[in-house]
C-alpha cells in the first residue's frame, strides 16, 4: 500500500468572513454535485514543498465538504528521487542526462507504486513528474485520471519530455498553473488552467498577534530594533538562495545593521535541498546576522509565519517559478516582498504594486528595490496592502477548490 495520509476535516464555514457568502454557497453546491465520488491526490511527499502545503489543506477542506477524498503518497529510494529530481529540473529547462540506468530506476519504482496504489477510485489526480507514469502501469484502471503540473514544462529538456510524453498519453485530462507553462506535446488535449492558492487559516497564514511574532523571531536571535530582509523558499537553485546572500551583502553596505533570514523546507522527494543547504551554511560563514534554518532543523510554520509578519521586506529570487505560494502568503500578512518577474509570481502582484517585481536575473535591480522599500517604509506598505488585497480576491484555496471541483464536474458529465 502507499501511504495514507491522514486528516482532520476543516469546517468551510471558517473560511465565510475571509471569502464571502457567495464563494461558500457555491463550494457546497458543487459539491451535492459530486455525492459519493471518490477522489483520490497522489504526489511525491506528504511535507515540505508547495504541493505537500497545497494538499494539505485542499484535502481537509474536501472532507469538511463531505467528499470522499484521499491522499495517497509515492515511495521511493534516495537513487529515484535523485532522478526525479533530475527529470523536474529539466523540465523546467535545466541540463540532464536521462542516463538508460536512470529510466530504468523511474520505471521500475513508478510500476513498483503502480501495484501499491489501494483503492478504485472515480478520479485520479496525479501531481507532478515523480508520480506520472503509474497511470501507464494502471492499464486496465478505471475512473478519470488528471496530471497536475505544478511547474514550467514551456521549454523543456528535449530528450526528458520525449521520454515523459508515452506515459502522459493515457491521462484523460491536464491542469497547469499557467497557459505558458503547458508541456508541447501537450497542448492539443484537454487543458484545465487552474492556479494555486493559499490557505488563509493555516498555521503558516493565520493572523498571529503582534507580540507572539516579536517573540518568535527573538527567540530566533532576530534583533527586532534593527532592519530584517526575508527569503522563504526551498532550498532549490531555482530558487537562488545564493544570490540572496550576494544582494543582503550589497544592500547591508548601505543599510547598516541589516539581518537576513533564510527559510527553508526540506522535502522527502528531493535529496539535492541538503547539498545546497550546506552552500549556504558556508557562504554565511559566521556572519552572526544570518539566519538559517528550515523544517528538518526546528522552522515550525507557525515560526515561519511569524518571520513573514515581522520581516521589513521580504524577497524572492526566483529564476524558474511554478508560481511561488510564497509570494502570496507574504503578501496576505502585508509585508513587501520583492520578487522576480517569472512564472506564477507575476499572477500575484496586483498591476498597482508593479514596482514589487525585478527580472530575476536582475541582481543590482534587486539590491535598488530592497533598498527603496527599507528607505520608504510607508509606500512599501501601501504596496503590500494592494498586493493582499490582490491575493483576497483571486489566489485563496476557496477559489482554487472551486476551479478544480467544476472541472472534475465537466469530467464526469455532472
Amino acid at each position: 500500500m502507499l501511504h495514507r495520509v491522514d486528516l482532520t476535516p476543516m469546517p468551510l464555514d471558517s473560511y465565510q468572513p475571509l471569502v464571502g457568502e457567495d464563494v461558500i454557497t457555491r463550494l457546497r453546491a458543487l459539491s451535492d454535485r459530486l455525492r459519493g465520488v471518490r477522489i483520490v491526490h497522489i504526489n511525491a511527499t506528504p511535507y515540505g514543498g508547495g504541493v505537500s502545503e497545497l494538499l494539505r489543506s485542499e484535502v481537509a477542506l474536501l472532507l469538511g465538504l463531505g467528499l470522499q477524498v484521499d491522499w495517497q503518497v509515492i515511495a521511493g529510494d534516495t537513487r529515484f528521487f535523485e532522478v526525479t529530481k533530475g527529470i523536474h529540473n529539466a523540465l523546467q529547462g535545466g541540463r540532464y542526462t536521462l542516463a538508460p540506468e536512470a529510466k530504468e530506476i523511474y520505471l521500475h519504482n513508478s510500476a513498483a507504486n503502480a501495484g501499491r496504489l489501494d483503492g478504485n477510485y472515480d478520479v485520479y489526480i496525479v501531481h507532478d513528474p515523480q508520480p506520472a507514469a503509474i497511470r501507464h502501469f494502471q492499464a486496465n484502471a478505471r475512473g478519470r485520471w488528471i496530471w497536475r503540473c505544478h511547474i514550467d514544462t514551456s521549454e523543456p529538456n528535449p530528450e526528458v519530455a520525449d521520454f515523459l510524453t508515452p506515459f502522459l498519453e493515457p491521462y484523460d485530462a491536464f491542469i497547469f498553473t499557467l497557459e505558458s507553462f503547458v508541456l508541447p506535446s501537450l497542448r492539443r488535449r484537454r487543458v484545465r488552467i487552474i492556479p494555486p492558492g493559499i490557505d488563509p487559516l493555516s498555521p503558516k497564514n493565520i493572523g498571529l498577534p503582534a507580540d507572539v511574532c516579536e517573540r518568535i523571531v527573538t527567540w530566533h536571535g532576530v534583533d527586532r530594533r534593527r532592519p530584517l530582509l526575508l527569503q522563504v523558499s526551498r532550498f532549490d537553485p531555482w530558487k537562488d538562495p545564493l544570490g540572496v546572500l550576494r544582494i543582503y551583502r550589497a544592500v547591508r553596505e548601505a543599510v547598516p545593521g541589516l539581518q537576513l533570514a533564510l527559510l527553508g523546507s526540506m522535502a522527502h522527494d528531493d535529496p539535492e535541498g541538503w547539498y545546497l543547504y550546506e552552500q549556504i551554511r558556508a557562504d554565511a560563514g559566521d556572519d552572526p546576522d544570518i539566519h538559517v534554518g528550515s523544517n528538518l532543523t526546528g522552522i515550525s510554520s507557525v515560526e515561519v509565519n511569524a518571520f513573514q509578519h515581522c520581516a521589513d521586506v521580504a524577497i524572492q529570487k526566483s529564476i524558474r517559478e511554478g508560481f511561488g505560494l510564497v509570494v502570496s502568503e507574504t503578501l496576505w500578512k502585508e509585508t513587501p516582498i520583492v520578487a522576480g518577474r517569472t512564472g506564477g509570481i507575476a499572477l500575484q502582484v496586483p498591476a498597482a504594486a508593479d514596482a514589487l517585481l525585478v527580472d530575476p536575473l536582475d541582481e543590482p535591480g534587486f539590491i535598488e528595490r530592497v533598498r527603496y522599500l527599507l528607505d520608504h517604509r510607508d509606500e512599501a506598505r501601501r504596496l503590500a496592502r494592494r498586493g493582499k488585497e490582490h491575493v483576497r480576491r483571486r489566489f485563496l484555496i476557496t477559489r482554487m477548490i472551486e476551479d478544480e471541483l467544476t472541472f472534475i464536474c465537466e469530467l464526469l458529465g455532472r
